[in-house]
């Protein structure tokens, strides 16, 4: 009798744990997307080639399984950081064309999905 009593709780939790959360890659793609390309972003960055920027792809591969990956890339995105080019000289990265908070964080799950 007392497993067929604890047998709801233990659903409750399970469903409260895993069921209400959103997976991380839920995203609108082509949101994120056309966000990328308003904010000039496509202009040094690709997809999947090397451009005066890293590809998308690298910068998945080169975050994946941190647990910081999103804060860094949020902070990347929203606070214009000083950027080594190819050439050896710095400049301001862009921020994205946004304050939106859910667009911003549509942009980095499009990207490390990469």
């Amino acid at each position: 009798m007392r497993n067929k009593a604890l047998l709801p709780a233990v659903l409750v939790s399970v469903v409260a744990l895993f069921g209400a959360s959103t997976p991380a890659s839920a995203f609108d793609a082509d949101a994120a997307a056309a966000l990328a390309k308003k904010s000039g972003c496509m202009k040094c960055h690709s997809l999947t080639a090397k451009k005066e920027g890293p590809a998308f792809k690298k910068t998945a591969a080169d975050l994946k399984g941190k647990a910081d990956a999103e804060k860094k890339l949020f902070t990347h995105l929203t606070t214009k950081p000083k950027v080594k080019l190819e050439d050896g000289s710095e400049e301001e990265h862009s921020t994205l064309k946004t304050k939106d908070d859910a667009e911003i964080k549509n942009v980095i799950q499009w990207i490390l999905a990469q």
